[in-house]
């Protein structure tokens, strides 16, 4: 049973409507390779526990009670730094798209997203992509492209042929997978470059690689 849960994206959600919480729930665990670890009505209860049940991804929505979601996202990143969060929200205003990127989500969803979509994202997320809808993406393009116009700097920083080329697939949202496939290697050697990638630009996360390198106008 234990090799067998290898294969298994485990979910925790965060969402304060009873009946959109159970409804998620059941579209994961109705999806075979997904599982619905467990779920809460406020980031507080998740806070108490993430670290002794260790989803795969957190998929959380902002408006909370209590602390809210783009809090909950900094508050989860001081337990498990590597932690995978992906916003699910009502919210498609730039501020907090922004804010919750900042703060360490890895994709961000509305809540009308279909639940083929919704799964699709989940898949992506858990295999390195930063999964967002359509728009969202226009939006955070538009956004950092909006910011980066006086702030770019005098530090040089080149990227080899390959590297650019995972650097713009990252940008688009696609996942390790997809990467390899549309440059011909291997997963492995996607992540190894990731790591080049973000030690250049000294980040941590896909939001703040395509963050800088918008603001240098390396993409």
């Amino acid at each position: 049973m234990e090799e067998l849960n290898k294969n298994i994206i485990t979910v925790a959600i965060v969402e304060d409507i009873d009946i959109v919480r159970n409804g998620i729930s059941a579209i994961i665990d109705s999806t075979h390779g997904f599982k619905s670890l467990d779920s809460y009505g406020d980031c507080e209860s998740m806070l108490s526990k993430i670290e002794s049940i260790k989803p795969d991804i957190i998929l959380m929505d902002i408006g909370l009670p209590g602390i809210s979601g783009i809090e909950g996202i900094k508050e989860v990143k001081k337990i498990i730094p590597e932690q995978t969060i992906i916003m699910l929200t009502v919210h498609d205003d730039n501020e907090h798209i922004f804010e919750a990127l900042l703060a360490g989500a890895s994709g961000y969803l509305l809540k009308r997203t279909p639940p083929v979509q919704l799964i699709q994202a989940l898949t992506d997320a858990a295999d390195g992509g930063s999964p967002m809808n359509a728009n969202i993406a226009g939006k955070v393009i538009s956004l950092l492209r909006e910011t980066s116009k006086d702030s770019k700097t005098s530090e040089k920083i080149v990227f080899s042929e390959r590297e650019y080329s995972i650097l713009k697939g990252i940008a688009k949202g696609f996942g390790y997978k997809r990467i390899a496939s549309d440059i011909c290697i291997s997963v492995s050697t996607v992540r190894y470059h990731i790591r080049s990638i973000y030690k250049k630009l000294h980040v941590n996360s896909q939001a703040e690689a395509i963050a800088k390198a918008l603001k240098k106008g390396l993409i």
